[in-house]
């Protein structure tokens, strides 16, 4: 567990940007942040902190020796170094999944493994590794100052949930960097938005998705299907791209750039626009790193419909080790092939096309995620069925739907739907406005630490990943 929400803004951020801010040089805010990631981390897993140092070390050291290569010594130790990563991956966070899948065939009963999986594997793992690649593509110069290696990889703002941030896009500002009072208010309101974005709104959404995943699936309805399966849809998007918001923000107050990781995703009219704006840093890494190296699109259409299906599936398997994720992967890329076989996703979509397009993203995204929600598949099969075949219902299931929609429930619902499409992105920071901002973002604030300090732990979905 990390730091609780309370202690994390009230204590541990002001007094990690107040160090930071006093330091003359970039050296010395270099050694503070790093100094406050280390305890960040070790806080939340005092055991798994040798295996981050251990992880960053290693691949300090193998992209050296990666730089310092020629031929196929060079392909040999970035296979040897991608290998010891995936391995340290698949024993914390899958082990046990492949020995329950083991244990299914008839004779065979090997012990499961109970590994706490350390937090933020995926997003650390996924970053030391594009260091080593972007190394050996000649992207990046590999790094002789171990500190700047481990503060790349372990910096706290990102550390645990993204966005996976390449070595190159940031390397410069690991050496100088310019720390402004307009930058630094930019970053307040970035994560006090994203902050907000997770207690006001994900929080609420939240509380309403669980309440109805936990019935029974013999007593799941239609209704309640539908409505715990939007507000996860809502609930997944604010809390990520709140946590995200709230990285780049922090980002900013100390001066780095991190990159965008969302781009309201749910206004896209096609899965495939989808996913260019969800996600982004993980779409990215694994284009460049898996479907580009595999051949792409460039050996024939077979090729590339095997290559994009195992990006999905090694997609859904990131997200965690359990059946779900994987059908919720191979589900994203289907559709994503049969939007390319299809003439009206190949068309310039306008007016009615792109409502259809909208109406048909929004359904699909929201069956996925139920899928993706689910305890397992069992219940996902079983809410999809209720979805379009339980529409009957008795007293006590409308019970418990209709006490879901209480008036905080629908408000937060409509400031939802109107914050998951672009309507104040085009506010200007400057003059009046910006002071407008700054006082909303105070406001937003002390209502989020209000919430917090009345209501119980809601750690970040993405935390466990």
């Amino acid at each position: 567990m990390v730091f609780s929400s309370l202690v994390f803004l009230c204590v541990f951020l002001p007094a990690v940007v107040l160090l930071e801010k006093v330091m003359p040089s970039v050296r010395g805010k270099n050694a503070v942040l790093l100094a406050a990631s280390l305890v960040f981390y070790a806080y939340g897993e005092p055991v798994y902190i040798l295996l981050l140092l251990f992880s960053t070390l290693f691949n300090y050291v193998f992209a050296r020796l990666v730089d310092a290569a020629e031929g196929g010594h060079r392909k040999l130790l970035t296979a040897g170094a991608a290998a010891v990563n995936l391995g340290i991956l698949v024993v914390c966070k899958y082990a046990g999944f492949l020995v329950g899948i083991l244990n299914d065939i008839p004779g065979v009963a090997l012990p499961v493994p109970q590994i706490v999986m350390p937090l933020g594997i995926s997003f650390f793992t996924f970053q030391a590794m594009s260091y080593v690649l972007d190394v050996f593509r000649k992207k990046t110069e590999a790094e002789k100052n171990y500190a700047r290696v481990l503060l790349y990889i372990v910096l706290f703002p990102q550390l645990i949930a993204g966005p996976i941030v390449k070595y190159h896009d940031i390397a410069e500002q690991l050496r100088f960097r310019t720390e402004t009072v307009e930058k630094t208010a930019a970053g307040i309101r970035r994560f006090t938005a994203g902050l907000a974005k997770k207690v006001l709104i994900a929080n609420t959404m939240g509380a309403c998705a669980d309440a109805l995943f936990a019935v029974s699936n013999a007593e799941i309805t239609m209704a309640a299907a539908w409505l715990g399966s939007v507000s996860y849809v809502l609930q997944i998007y604010f809390d990520f791209s709140g946590y995200s918001d709230m990285a780049i923000g922090m980002g900013k107050i100390f001066g780095f750039d991190f990159l965008e990781n969302f781009n309201y995703p749910y206004i896209s009219v096609s899965i495939r626009e989808f996913w260019k704006r969800w996600h982004i840093s993980l779409t990215t890494w694994f284009r460049e790193y898996l479907y580009y190296p595999l051949g792409g699109n460039r050996k024939g259409k077979a090729r590339t419909i095997i290559n994009r299906l195992i990006v999905f599936f090694l997609t859904g398997l990131w997200h965690g080790a359990a059946w779900n994720f994987i059908v919720w992967g191979l589900y994203n890329g289907f559709l994503m092939l049969l939007e390319e076989a299809l003439p009206f996703f190949k068309k310039q979509q306008s007016g009615l096309s792109r409502l259809i397009g909208h109406v048909y993203v929004i359904l699909a995204v929201t069956i996925g995620f139920m899928v993706f929600r689910a305890e397992d598949m069992a219940q996902a099969g079983a809410w999809l069925s209720a979805m379009f075949t339980k529409p009957t219902m008795l007293p006590a299931q409308w019970n418990v739907v209709l006490q879901q929609l209480t008036p905080v429930f629908l408000v937060t619902f409509a400031a939802a739907c109107i914050a998951s499409c672009p309507v104040l992105k085009r506010i200007r920071t400057s003059g009046r406005a910006g002071v407008c901002l700054d006082i909303v973002s105070l406001a937003g604030f002390a209502l989020c630490i209000l919430s917090l300090a009345g209501g119980t732990y809601n750690p970040f979905i993405y935390f466990r990943f």
